[in-house]
């Protein structure tokens, strides 16, 4: 005998980020397909309609995880340690973030699903609760929110109910893509900072990070306190960069630029003002240089670092 389909229920009329943000992150969380599939989306203000979902988001004036009750308009409703008020996004994530970001997380990586939903809690869900609730700073007209607010159909637009329904539908769509890229987007990153730990941890010179792959390496850098002053990878094109670590997040400086003699130089000429005999290029700026082999860039950094 086949289970009925849950009920999934959120209010009707103009919709928000947060319970469209929500509902993706419950489908993912539980496993469930489009709606109508193995679920139903009802959007509603009846209240025995609400007192018979399985699971009610912002509507119905509770909050009970046991009962999946995520309302945030009533009397006593929770708030984050610091006060700042929950939004139905952010109950929902509390809840069932984990499980959300698990799901879209290949098994080898289930080990980061935790620290990846703490990291979407404080700089995503955090942010719709605070523009759902008006404590935002700022208003951000090309954020998540103010995109899935231009979904709501216009006041002199036709189709009623059902035309926003189907708009609603066109939200978390939106709103589930944001979530999954970026899930992929942190494992990348955390990953990439595991592997630049163990690359850290096998170069020969603590100043040189010597990569086996292009990847995300210099947030891993900062992250750490690591002494890297150059990190070497191959290109796609076969040939080993020299990158130079910058001082601080976001700076087009670097912590020791490649020599001023090699700026701008490529092939021969590179080759003999920096004695590295398959030297390539060196950018006009010094931020990044590049050799023909791995022993090539290898000596084109420790060069820099001893004219540094």
């Amino acid at each position: 005998m086949s289970q009925p389909r849950l009920r999934l229920v959120t209010h009707s009329g103009k919709f928000h980020c947060d319970e469209v943000f929500a509902y993706g992150v419950l489908r993912l969380a539980l496993g469930l397909g489009a709606a109508g599939e193995d679920h139903d989306l009802i959007r509603t203000r009846d209240p025995a309609i609400i007192a018979a979902g399985d699971v009610v988001w912002d509507v119905g004036a509770r909050y009970d995880v046991e009962a999946r009750r995520f309302d945030h308009h009533q009397r006593g409703a929770p708030q984050r340690e610091d006060g700042t008020p929950y939004s139905a996004a952010g109950l929902i994530w509390q809840a069932h973030g984990h499980a959300a970001v698990r799901a879209l997380l290949p098994p080898e990586a289930a080990g980061l699903a935790a620290a990846i939903a703490a990291e979407i809690d404080q700089a995503v869900v955090r942010r719709i609760d605070e523009i759902d609730n008006g404590t935002a700073p700022e208003r951000d007209v090309l954020g998540l929110a103010a995109l899935i607010g231009d979904f709501n159909p216009g006041w002199d637009s036709e189709g009623g109910d059902a035309a926003a329904d189907a708009a609603f539908l066109q939200a978390a769509a939106l709103a589930e893509g944001v979530l999954r890229r970026r899930v992929e987007v942190l494992r990348g990153r955390m990953a990439a900072d595991a592997e630049v730990l163990a690359a850290h941890a096998r170069s020969a010179d603590p100043r040189v990070l010597e990569l086996e792959r292009g990847m995300p390496w210099k947030g891993a850098v900062f992250t750490h306190g690591l002494p890297v002053l150059f990190a070497l990878y191959p290109a796609s094109n076969g040939n080993w960069m020299v990158d130079a670590m910058p001082p601080e997040p976001g700076s087009f400086a670097q912590r020791l630029p490649l020599p001023e003699a090699w700026a701008g130089l490529q092939d021969a000429a590179l080759a003999e003002a920096s004695g590295v005999p398959d030297a390539v290029f060196t950018h006009l700026r010094r931020f990044v240089g590049a050799a023909r082999t791995r022993d090539g860039a290898r000596e084109m950094a420790r060069r820099a670092i001893a004219l540094g």
